[in-house]
């Protein structure tokens, strides 16, 4: 497991949230730090989701403060002063989510090249071979021309993992990766995440992996009707949890 320091990528203050009159997020602080993996758990409905979405401005905050490295994020996609824009943000800040979204008219070589092509301006040589040593890490090189409709669901999530690395990220963001796959598939794609944690990248992980998030996060925390209810390292939170809700929650996953 890798080891951070003390110089947070993001940090939010006071974070809030709302769909109108309905209050999903309700004050949050965090701050992430180089080379920490951050687990978020919590009940359906406890504002995980929409919480890492917020991280990166795919839902845009009702309230409070969003900052990348000490810069804060403001609503506009260009930078100004001292403030940056969301694209400086999602440029720095990778995002892979539940449901794959790869361009399905592409092949997994074009959906993990997108990005820095037509983001970066990256020239299309150095993309493919990036890409290619990416597919590698993934275990796909040999799907580099195929077509997401013709991948299993554990390969279409590799694939996303490999593309939002191609932008090479500060941080990535992963929304329950796992959560629409089939079981025996799960494995494949934890042994992807697992290995950049120990590479050391920076990510918050939305999960209902308990053995997973105890594993392989340095801290988690537990959300609970759009607070953190309780955070702490795998061993506080998980296996020896003190909120009466977060033991229930724990307990359901251990039978």
């Amino acid at each position: 497991m890798a080891i951070h320091t003390n110089a947070p990528i993001l940090e939010t203050v006071g974070l809030r949230k709302s769909y109108g009159a309905h209050e999903v997020l309700k004050g949050l602080d965090l701050s992430l730090d180089r080379g920490e993996v951050v687990a978020l758990i919590g009940p359906s409905g406890s504002g995980k989701s929409t919480f890492i979405r917020c991280l990166n401005m795919l839902e845009m905050p009702t309230g409070g403060t969003l900052r990348f490295r000490q810069k804060e994020v403001h609503p506009g996609f260009r930078d100004k002063g001292e403030q940056i824009g969301i694209g400086t943000l999602r440029r720095h800040v990778g995002m892979v989510f539940q449901h794959f979204n790869l361009f399905p008219h592409k092949t997994v070589l074009q959906n993990v090249t997108e990005g820095p092509i037509t983001v970066c301006k990256t020239p299309r040589k150095e993309a493919e071979e990036r890409a290619m040593h990416l597919l590698g890490q993934v275990g796909l090189s040999e799907k580099h021309a195929a077509y997401p409709n013709h991948l299993s669901g554990g390969q279409k999530q590799r694939v996303a993992i490999a593309r939002a690395l191609a932008m090479q990220p500060e941080a990535l963001l992963l929304d329950e990766v796992t959560s629409a796959l089939d079981p025996e598939l799960v494995g494949e794609v934890l042994a992807v995440i697992r290995k950049l944690a120990e590479d050391g990248m920076t990510m918050a992980i939305v999960t209902h992996e308990m053995a997973f998030a105890a594993d392989v996060a340095n801290r988690v925390l537990f959300l609970d009707q759009g607070v953190i209810a309780e955070e702490g390292s795998p061993d506080q939170v998980i296996l020896n949890p003190q909120n009466p809700r977060l033991q229930g929650f724990v307990a359901r996953f251990h039978g």
